[in-house]
């Protein structure tokens, strides 16, 4: 068998080791330079007593060499414990002046070592445990090469070495202890010693079992696990660098020995001693790099177990639930006999911990297909996961991935048992039929009761047991929104997400339970956080009612369940003014809107053929009439964020209102057809019209909703005015019937959209710029011509405009309807004295001059072209009359009295 793999392995794990060690060895050393600067500046002033230092939180605590393990008790009981010094009589400061200038002036701290000192004290060392681990490997290959020795007693002798180096390490470490020479910034000799004696072990034993064939797998499994205990028993006398070898070296052994038939059973259980042994010593030297490496592994190894074709359930629970319990014991702070904590802290170590052996219980659940089992392991962790995190606040974390794993869990049954809730690119999977009940659901149930009532019972009572404010509200989201997740999850698992009774009957009393812990903690006293916890027991008091709600109903339904909660969470907000609920409100209306733009039908094919009386008008008009009424509630305390949202959302609905009806009604319930001369019109009318109201709004709400949508409805009734009326849809480019012939769509899509347009131009006229208002105008006045036009043509041409040549008499009546409305605006003008309606009757006049002299004359012929311009003439002669008689009549001064003489 080739000797390649023991070089490359030996190699490695020496020159690991060693970096290892000469980091642990620097930082060690440099640790004790500065300890020794303050040593000296302390003997030098007058000794005082040094200040209790409270145990620390994984604080990562720095590399020792001492030769006794630090106490078990943290070290302010150790000092406590300590006898006091003898005191024989009253010790007095000396006088300030036998004081000595040298007494009063501490000494300098020690300058760092310089290059000579370093090669001769550090470099040396290290190098030299380097070669020697090296030189032991590769005088087991010189032999191997030469063919000196056999390989039991190269086996033999890498034993023999590998024990000779931790001999060394280990008097090297005993006869430093016992010096009373004061410690010099040396290497670590015993630890690298150490760590060289781990190492060559290490690869002893792995030679014997995988190039020699001396071991058999369970033999090797156990020599090598040894061998990392004993490392990690090391590291509590040389530190670190022995831990770290030592902990990867025990999770990687598993992987150095293997079978064709694993047993798991076996390997959990010496993760366990493992775990066991790797959190212990990160609790008394308190290295939270430790706990997590060791989190680390253990659950990357439940990953192997789970792709096998039969699952083993059983060893698996047994390892996340020993894993559980050991972290419980030893790594959560303020529990049992993990480190100390000040209380209302959330300590990530702690809550990570618990939350890593959740997340693999779920892991195992969803693999093993639901084994009752593993749904037991997986309810015992999470309740345990409650018990901790209620004795132990840093645990409170965990909560959160508690909620989640459970989540997960009954979602995916759910999905499991209903594929054809999977969103999938060539539709639901063929030749699936979803039953109601394909299996045993009784275990899920009895789960589902249990985790519903215990986070919900423990997050209402967690309320006040804490001075911090972030636990409770951990507590009130956990206690609200897993009841929430699961009764969502069960009703998409048993009722397939179809109409169900008993389920709204479930959400109902959910939102009871909810309503009634909302009450409760509204009275109590003002407790940090009290306020959120109470506003998310009553978002989930609202959430509850609109899942009955959806439930009880059709699925269209769901839409309007949401915005009836919005009006409902606005209301409660007078009532009871917690901020959040007002966020509440909004976040519900934005729910609406993504429900809408998911499907702007609401409830698919089946919106009905009915005009206006259709589910349309109850999915847009029930959610603008309450968002409406919600704004209305809001704004009785303030203006902000969540106001403006549902202002918005109001206007929103209230427009997809006007505009889907309309599109029902042209396209006679065909949602899908292409638009058309009618629903444009109608469009620009309903849009102009509701321009109109915001405008009237806004003066009185002054907000800067109805300011800002008033604008966009305007912009969008001119583009859909210009571009489908004029361009997309004008029945002069397109043949199309427009109706009779003064009741038709010249009447509804031209002339009433010039009304509009212009009672718009006066409701803004002075409340915005002149150049708004004068540009709606003249989009009245642009429409109102060309109503005019295309009635003329209506009258020549019957219902279809496109079609026809131009005759004389046509051309003539154009000019003259086009001469009489400039008549008529003058004399609304003048009779109304407006200034604006004189300028458009000039407008119109000066096209009709253009229009004789441009188009008339090469077009018309005989009598039309006389006429045309006698009557232009006559009508521009009465104007100017007008203006020099009525508008602009010059007064005429009477004539000066005659002069008398005296």
């Amino acid at each position: 068998m080739s000797d390649g793999p023991f070089d490359v392995f030996a190699l490695i794990i020496a020159i690991i080791a060693f970096i290892i060690a000469i980091k642990a060895s620097s930082q060690a050393a440099e640790l004790r330079r500065r300890l020794s600067s303050l040593e000296e500046m302390f003997r030098a002033q007058r000794p005082v007593q040094p200040p209790l230092i409270p145990a620390d939180v994984w604080a990562d605590a720095p590399p020792t060499t001492s030769a006794a393990p630090p106490p078990l008790v943290p070290q302010a009981e150790a000092r406590a414990e300590a006898p006091p010094p003898l005191v024989t009589e009253d010790i007095s400061p000396p006088p300030r002046e036998a004081s000595t200038e040298a007494d009063a002036t501490p000494p300098l701290p020690a300058p760092a070592p310089g290059f000579e000192e370093r090669l001769g004290t550090r470099w040396v060392v290290w190098i030299g445990g380097l070669a020697l681990a090296l030189g032991g490997f590769f005088m087991v290959r010189y032999s191997i090469e030469a063919g000196l020795l056999g390989p039991g007693v190269r086996v033999f002798l890498g034993g023999v070495f590998a024990l000779a180096l931790l001999g060394a390490g280990e008097w090297s470490r005993r006869k430093e202890s016992i010096s009373n020479i004061a410690a010099l910034p040396i290497a670590n000799i015993p630890a690298i010693l150490t760590a060289a004696g781990t190492a060559v072990a290490f690869a002893t034993i792995y030679a014997a079992y995988a190039l020699y064939g001396f071991l058999v797998p369970a033999t090797a499994f156990v020599l090598l696990g040894l061998v990392a205990l004993g490392t990690l028993a090391a590291a509590l006398l040389h530190g670190p660098a022995l831990a770290g070898l030592g902990v990867v070296g025990a999770f990687v052994t598993p992987i150095l020995v293997s079978s064709g038939k694993p047993d798991y059973w076996a390997l959990y259980i010496y993760l366990a001693v493992v775990t066991a042994a790797s959190f212990g010593l990160a609790r008394i030297r308190l290295w939270r790099w430790l706990a997590v490496t060791t989190i680390a592994f253990a659950v990357l190894w439940i990953f192997p177990g789970l792709d096998t074709g039969d699952l083993q359930v059983a060893p698996h629970a047994f390892h996340v639930i020993a894993g559980f319990v050991l972290a419980a014991l030893l790594v959560v702070c303020g529990f049992m006999f993990g480190p100390t904590i000040e209380d209302g802290e959330i300590e990530p170590v702690s809550s990570g911990s618990l939350g890593a052996y959740l997340f693999g219980a779920m892991l195992i659940v969803l693999s093993s297909a639901h084994a009752d089992l593993a749904l037991m392991a997986f309810t015992l962790l999470v309740g345990a996961t409650l018990l901790v995190a209620w004795r132990a606040p840093a645990a409170t974390g965990a909560l959160g991935a508690a909620a989640a794993t459970v989540f997960v869990v009954f979602a995916e049954w759910a999905v499991r048992a209903n594929p054809d809730m999977l969103v999938l690119p060539g539709g639901p999977m063929a030749d699936i039929a979803p039953t109601a009940i394909d299996s045993a659901v009784t275990l899920h149930l009895v789960m589902a009761a249990i985790f519903a009532a215990g986070f919900g019972i423990a997050g209402f009572l967690a309320q006040g047991r804490s001075n911090s404010a972030i636990i409770p509200v951990v507590w009130s989201v956990a206690g609200v929104a897993t009841p929430i997740a699961i009764l969502v999850a069960l009703y998409a698992r048993i009722a397939h997400l179809d109409r169900s009774i008993p389920f709204a009957i479930l959400a109902v009393l959910l939102a009871a339970a909810f309503g009634a812990a909302t009450e409760a903690l509204a009275r109590r006293e003002t407790r940090p956080g009290a306020m959120i916890s109470t506003a998310l027991f009553a978002t989930g008091t609202l959430g509850a009612l609109a899942l009955a709600l959806t439930f009880a109903l059709e699925k269209g339904w769901l839409t309007i369940a949401l915005a009836l909660m919005s009006l409902g969470t606005a209301w409660i907000s007078m009532q009871r003014p917690i901020p959040f609920l007002r966020w509440l409100a909004a976040i519900f209306a934005g729910l609406v809107t993504a429900r809408i733009g998911y499907d702007p039908r609401i409830v698919g094919d089946a919106v009905g053929t009915t005009p206006i009386f259709n589910w349309l008008l109850w999915g847009y008009g029930l959610p603008a009439a309450s968002f409406w009424a919600a704004s209305l509630f809001l704004r009785r305390r303030a203006d902000d964020a969540p106001l403006r949202m549902l202002e918005s959302a109001a206007i929103l609905f209230t427009a997809l209102l006007a505009f889907m009806e309309i599109r029902h009604f042209a396209t006679g319930g065909n949602m899908t057809s292409a638009p058309s001369l009618l629903e444009f019109a109608l469009q620009v009318c309903i849009t102009l019209a509701l321009a109109i109201g915001l405008e009237r709004l806004r003066l009185r709400s002054r907000s800067v909703v109805h300011n800002v949508g008033a604008v966009v409805l305007t912009v969008i009734g001119g583009l859909v005015g210009v571009f489908g009326l004029l361009l997309l849809e004008n029945p002069l480019l397109w043949r199309t019937d427009v109706g009779g012939a003064v009741f038709n769509l010249l009447l509804l899509g031209y002339a009433l959209p010039a009304v509009l347009m212009l009672l718009l131009s006066y409701a803004v006229a002075g409340e915005r710029g002149k150049a708004y208002a004068n540009t709606i105008a003249g989009g009245a006045l642009l429409f109102a011509l060309t109503y005019v036009t295309l009635e003329i043509r209506r009258f020549y041409h019957g219902p279809i405009l496109s079609s026809g040549a131009t005759t004389g008499a046509e051309q003539y009546t154009y000019s003259i309807g086009w001469l009489g409305f400039g008549v008529v605006l003058l004399g609304v003008g003048i009779l109304v004295n407006s200034e604006r309606a004189r300028l458009a009757s000039a407008v119109v006049i000066a096209l009709t001059i253009l229009k004789a002299f441009v188009i008339d004359m090469s077009t018309l012929t005989g009598v039309y072209r006389a006429l045309s311009f006698m009557c232009l003439g006559i009508v521009l002669v009465a104007i100017g009359w007008l203006y020099q008689r009525i508008l602009f009549r010059r007064q005429i001064a009477p004539p000066p009295a005659p002069q008398t003489s005296t």
